[in-house]
């Protein structure tokens, strides 16, 4: 029988980068949630990766940032997203991303992906993030 899955934002994060990235996922039948919490002291320098997976929510729940739309034959286009600002990024548009940190020195987004990511499998130690040495 099907039931709910409740989980906290910011319980749980398994870590990623000590003091620079923490994140957790869910995967569901259609689509994957992840949680991911940049610290400034570690974080400010982990490269961006650009993506071109599923349609993709992303809330700023803490901090801001700005997504780049990648754009093969133009400058990349960059989209601010204060605290509270939501974003539907599309299916097949590469993008990647760029943090600002607020007063707490945390940038926190949740993202919701359909269809879910393979690269998150259900049961990973440590949740894939695109970093250089993973």
């Amino acid at each position: 029988m099907a039931r709910c899955r409740v989980f906290g934002i910011d319980h749980g994060l398994k870590t990623v980068v000590e003091n620079g990235l923490y994140m957790k996922t869910m995967i569901g039948e259609t689509m994957s949630v992840a949680v991911i919490k940049f610290v400034e002291q570690e974080g400010t320098n982990l490269p961006a990766k650009a993506h071109d997976h599923g349609e993709e929510a992303s809330l700023q729940v803490l901090g801001s940032c700005s997504i780049f739309e990648v754009r093969p034959d133009s400058p990349d286009m960059e989209r601010p997203l204060a605290q509270g600002d939501a974003m539907i990024i599309p299916g097949g548009l590469s993008h990647y991303g760029k943090n600002r940190y607020g007063a707490e020195g945390v940038s926190m987004r949740l993202n919701v992906v359909s269809p879910p990511r393979a690269e998150y499998g259900a049961q990973d130690d440590t949740p894939y993030y695109p970093l250089a040495n993973r």
